[in-house]
């Protein structure tokens, strides 16, 4: 029985818009669940009467597991030469960039943001010819947009945030082509 190989042209041909904005819509889909679970976990820890939450621990752990499984969706579905080594950079730059975002930010919604957009930078195929700083300021103005909405309409920030790190960096590669182009 043949096995199917994939194309020898697949790091090297340009990604349609359409893989690249599907690899991001499915990763965005399975990091809400997350996102969720572990916002869900992170208000129970922090109110006196646990926020209707049994075990805020379990809530928390499912939500960081889902982490590693949506960076792997977004470096295979993207197609990424190396894409099992961007799926273990994009952990370890969410852990070195979220941990730290957060603590500044005083608010674990920042830091989520911060974090998942940074391992998404790095997880996300990049095109050939492409520079990451766009992706890199992208990533810091949706931080910075996340930062103030939360002290400023709250809701708006809790709701948008899973959908906000993706799509930045979807958007600022959308405007380097245009550019280059």
């Amino acid at each position: 029985m043949a096995r199917a190989r994939r194309s020898w042209l697949a790091g090297v041909a340009p990604l349609s818009p359409r893989r690249k904005w599907r690899a991001i819509l499915l990763a965005t889909l399975l990091l809400v669940p997350g996102y969720w679970a572990m916002l869900a976990g992170v208000v129970a820890v922090a109110s006196d009467d646990g926020g209707g939450v049994g075990y805020p621990g379990a809530y928390i752990a499912f939500g960081l597991t889902l982490i590693p499984f949506v960076f792997v969706v977004l470096a295979f579905l993207s197609e990424h030469p190396r894409a099992p080594g961007a799926v273990v950079k994009a952990m370890a730059l969410a852990l070195l960039v979220g941990i730290p975002a957060s603590a500044l930010a005083a608010d674990a919604v920042t830091g989520f943001v911060a974090g998942v957009g940074a391992g998404g930078v790095v997880a996300l195929r990049p095109e050939v010819m492409q520079d990451w700083r766009p992706r890199v300021v992208a990533l810091v103005v949706a931080t910075a947009w996340v930062f103030l909405t939360v002290r400023t309409i709250p809701e708006v920030a809790v709701l948008l945030a899973p959908v906000v790190p993706f799509t930045s960096i979807g958007v600022a590669d959308h405007i380097a082509e245009r550019r280059r182009a």
